[in-house]
């Protein structure tokens, strides 16, 4: 009897030291074992059997039972019985109730222990692996301290005491060389919970990696007097990264760089020697975007806020140094101020601006018959399209120098011809392509669209309809309205298919 209370006592010592060497409730050790016993159960008593076990969490006494569920029909003798048979035995039986008789404690065999050993084995790396995802699941964004256990063709597995993670070749910085045992910092990006169980990805590379280092070494941004508003990193090589303070008598960029370059050097040699510049973040676009470019000097800036793009002029001595070795300056400073950029000299763009007047001007006389005067007049005042003259008010007209309320007029008119004149060509082109009056009729779609539509082949509602937004604004080119506009267009002629529905849901009613 001593013996058989030592041997229980034991199964829950053994339970509970399983259940901390793997950081796991103890319960579910327990429950992995009863799933052992049970199986084992089955093997000797039969398959088709309802077997069950229950360890006594206080005692470790395993009791085996054999259940029955009460049910009526009975379509399997072995797991269930009919309410006579059960009253039988239990005078308050129901239906649904489940009767059970103890069995005696089984012996197990070499064979079943090897079974049940398995059975526990599986079960505890499963609780161990749900408590893994269940820990790092939420906590995807942290920076986290890991030794190398493994270095597979540059993958490297970081043992993090609880969990193991992978930190991929491509997530590590150039020429970086990681041996087994060697203590690494690594920012989780993501927590997959695969078939193999949950994984854990580390990365290096990543511009949050360098943000959560800042965070650890500035105490300001980890109270959160200084933000950083955006990241953007060349791994290994260089970085950029914008700050702002939301205390106006803290400097956020001193701040970032310590006393001597402290704190942003703890940073760079934590990224083996990565160049970081630490720019003012500002909401104004083209004054981030100037600051961006540090350490090149800009000298001018012109906005397309449509199209996402800045136009930068830098000095002929600034070029090379704001583009940067293989466009490296240029190219985080857009990833940085999420604008596209384009830089150019002072000399370009002023060839470029002459060329711009040039072609204007011979738009202007050529379309409204007028001199080079007149033309440059326009171009100079900001002018850029006939339409603009057309439908300008007189008023505009007239504050230009020179310019009367006869002159004006007589432009508007001219302008308003040259529109018409054009409409009636882009008419005529329209019809001998063989487009559809009913695609004109289409509210946004132009004339000059209409046009170009049959250069295309697009010559009716359907063969409009079939086409994607973006496929019609390339089909289009320079005539391409905005994305909306563009689905607009595409919607309106496919409204005939949805009528054309209606009628015929309508027609099987009726029939």
């Amino acid at each position: 009897m001593e013996s058989t209370t030592l041997h229980r006592t034991e199964l829950l010592q053994v339970a509970d030291a399983v259940a901390r060497e793997k950081g796991i409730d103890a319960d579910e050790v327990l429950q992995a074992m009863e799933q052992a016993i049970q199986k084992a159960g089955r093997a000797k008593y039969g398959q088709e059997h309802d077997i069950r076990a229950e360890i006594d969490r206080k005692s470790g006494e395993i009791k085996l039972r054999r259940c029955h569920t009460v049910t009526d029909p009975v379509e399997n003798e072995f797991t269930e019985i009919d309410p006579e048979t059960a009253r039988s035995r239990d005078s308050a039986a129901q239906v649904g109730d489940v009767l059970s008789e103890e069995l005696p404690p089984i012996d197990m065999g070499r064979i079943a222990a090897q079974t049940a050993k398995q059975v526990i084995v599986q079960r505890v790396r499963d609780a161990e692996r749900a408590r893994q995802y269940e820990e790092y699941k939420n906590r995807v964004g942290e920076i986290v301290h890991g030794i190398v256990k493994r270095n597979e063709f540059g993958n490297v597995t970081v043992d993090l005491g609880r969990a193991e993670a992978m930190l991929r070749r491509d997530e590590t910085l150039p020429r970086e060389s990681l041996r087994n045992g060697d203590r690494v910092r690594a920012y989780i990006y993501d927590v997959r919970e695969e078939q193999r169980g949950p994984q854990i990805f580390l990365s290096r590379t990543h511009p949050q990696f360098m943000a959560k280092l800042f965070t650890q070494e500035v105490p300001e941004i980890y109270d959160g007097i200084i933000e950083i508003k955006s990241v953007a990193r060349d791994p290994g090589s260089r970085a950029k990264i914008a700050v702002i303070s939301h205390d106006t008598s803290i400097d956020p960029v001193g701040a970032c760089v310590g006393m001597r370059g402290s704190r942003v050097q703890a940073v760079v040699g934590e990224l083996q020697g990565e160049k970081i510049d630490i720019i003012p973040w500002s909401p104004d676009p083209a004054t981030f975007v100037v600051n961006a470019l540090a350490p090149a000097e800009v000298s001018k800036v012109v906005l397309d806020e449509e199209q996402g793009r800045i136009e930068v002029v830098v000095p002929d001595d600034q070029l090379s140094l704001a583009i940067g070795r293989r466009g490296q300056n240029v190219r985080l400073a857009t990833q940085l101020t999420g604008w596209d950029i384009d830089i150019m000299t002072e000399e370009e763009e002023s060839q470029r601006r002459q060329e711009e007047f040039h072609q204007r001007s011979q738009a202007f006389i050529d379309a409204l018959d007028v001199d080079e005067v007149i033309a440059h007049l326009l171009v100079a005042e900001g002018f850029t399209s006939v339409d603009q003259v057309a439908y300008v008010p007189v008023e505009e007209l007239t504050e230009i120098e020179g310019f009367d309320e006869e002159v004006a007029e007589e432009l508007r008119q001219r302008a308003q011809n040259h529109l018409n004149e054009q409409d009636r060509s882009y008419e005529e082109a329209r019809k001998a392509a063989g487009v559809s009056d009913e695609i004109v009729n289409i509210e946004g779609l132009t004339p000059a669209m209409a046009a170009r539509l049959g250069e295309a082949e697009i010559r009716t509602l359907d063969d409009l309809g079939d086409l994607a937004g973006d496929e019609l604004i390339e089909l289009l080119g320079d005539l391409a309205p905005d994305e909306e506009s563009a689905n607009a267009i595409i919607m309106a002629a496919r409204a005939h298919w949805f009528e054309d529905e209606v009628a015929d849901q309508a027609k099987e009613t009726e029939e």
